[in-house]
């Protein structure tokens, strides 16, 4: 500043005109300074930083490069040269100082959210992300760094020591509290989830309450986004999976089995005892021929045992239709190869009602991919319906406008057939 107030000496120039145009060259001087050092900063610093990052073998300092933690960095040279510059302009330094300080406090700011953005994309890149999400407490992490960075710059602007203004806040505890409520409700359910293990990203979940029933795709402080099975999303909140009840599926898609729980409802008028030729005619059948001899050998075993009259079939022991079909079923699921052989497997009889007698099918495929989970479901009862009458079974169906128009066409032909 001397020296240019010298220079300007030379000219002849009055002293309030040598105080304006020193002052303008200087900060004329200051802004081409600035300018030159973020110009060096970003095309020189951040370029051959770049390089060096791409070119290395890690690839989390490349996600740091992505959130631009280190462009946001570079704006911190300028500030930095103002600040030390303030010192020229006695009159405004306390007001240059402050301004200056108060960007590089705003920046700084925005580098640790940059940094907190990093930190949770390189944490996803690790299967461990989807069993502990971090990102509820990266959110936490931000609102302090928000009140805080607030704080100190609100401190930084009224020339106070930022610890007067957090005392401050106490008196407003309970408006804070009411704020961020959700906040609040939310990292403590974050907590629980995590620690007790309740869901996890990639989760099948289903929530009737919130119409969700879908895969969770992110959780955050607040919310748990589902995508449902119809590709909309459904937000819920986090505190929710805690003081309500929900399903997931995850048991079932980790045990390698889902499960196949179906009826088909037999007509109860169809069902009897076997005569001989059905007892022939099941023995052919390649599920039922060890079956069929063994029980006819010990049924007749056990009636001459007992001396039982088999001149009527209500005396002794006699196979039924319905049985042989249960245990056909049975022999059939067996032998599926879609079917879970180490779990549970069952066909079993039902309470009959009103739409006949339930034969149920209890069972696991080896596959929970959905698709294939219904195209074996599907398959496995297209083959029951199919068999059903090979054992003189009818399977039960409420009476159609198709089976109202046979009846009447048989009643019109009977009626002619007795008038001829």
């Amino acid at each position: 500043m001397d020296f240019i107030k010298h220079q300007l000496d030379g000219y002849g120039m009055s002293d309030q005109a040598i105080v304006y145009f020193s002052n303008m060259i200087m900060v004329v001087f200051i802004a081409v300074v600035s300018i030159l050092a973020n110009y060096i900063t970003k095309k020189i610093v951040l370029k051959t930083s770049s390089y060096i990052i791409r070119s290395n073998r890690f690839t989390w300092d490349n996600i740091i490069l992505e959130n631009k933690v280190f462009h946001k960095l570079s704006h911190l040279v300028p500030a930095i040269i103002i600040y030390y510059s303030a010192s020229i302009f006695p009159s405004y330094q306390a007001l240059i100082e402050k301004a200056a300080l108060t960007y590089v406090i705003i920046v700084t700011i925005m580098v640790f959210n940059a940094l907190l953005n990093a930190f949770d994309a390189i944490y996803r890149s690790f299967e461990v992300s989807k069993i502990r999400p971090i990102k509820g407490y990266i959110q936490v992490a931000k609102i302090v760094l928000f009140i805080i960075g607030g704080i100190v710059v609100i401190a930084n602007l009224i020339g106070q020591n930022p610890l007067i203004i957090l005392s401050g806040l106490g008196a407003l505890s309970a408006v804070l509290m009411l704020i961020f409520k959700d906040s609040i409700l939310g990292l403590v359910a974050g907590v629980q989830l995590s620690s007790n293990d309740m869901v996890r990203v990639g989760d099948w979940i289903e929530m009737p309450k919130y119409d969700a029933n879908g895969d969770v795709i992110d959780i955050t402080l607040n919310t748990v986004k589902v995508m449902n099975f119809d590709k909309t999303i459904t937000m819920i909140p986090s505190y929710a999976l805690i003081s309500d009840s929900f399903k997931n599926w995850r048991g079932m898609q980790l045990s390698g089995g889902r499960r196949i729980k179906r009826s088909v409802f037999i007509d109860t008028s169809s069902i009897g005892f076997c005569s001989e030729e059905m007892i022939e005619e099941f023995k052919k059948i390649h599920y039922l021929t060890d079956y069929v001899t063994t029980m006819i050998n010990e049924i007749n075993t056990y009636n001459t045992e007992h001396r039982i009259n088999t001149e009527s079939k209500v005396n002794g022991r006699q196979l039924t239709n319905v049985g042989v079909f249960r245990e056909y079923i049975h022999q059939y699921l067996r032998n599926h190869h879609k079917i879970n052989q180490e779990m549970t497997l069952i066909v079993r009889q039902l309470e009959p009602g009103d739409t006949g007698l339930p034969l149920e099918v209890y069972a696991f495929s080896n596959d929970t991919n959905w698709g294939v989970y219904e195209a074996v479901q599907a398959d496995i009862f297209d083959h029951i319906f199919a068999v059903a009458p090979t054992f003189g079974l009818r399977v039960f169906q409420n009476p159609t406008g198709h089976d109202i128009v046979q009846l009447k066409e048989r009643a019109e032909f009977s009626r002619g057939s007795v008038h001829y």
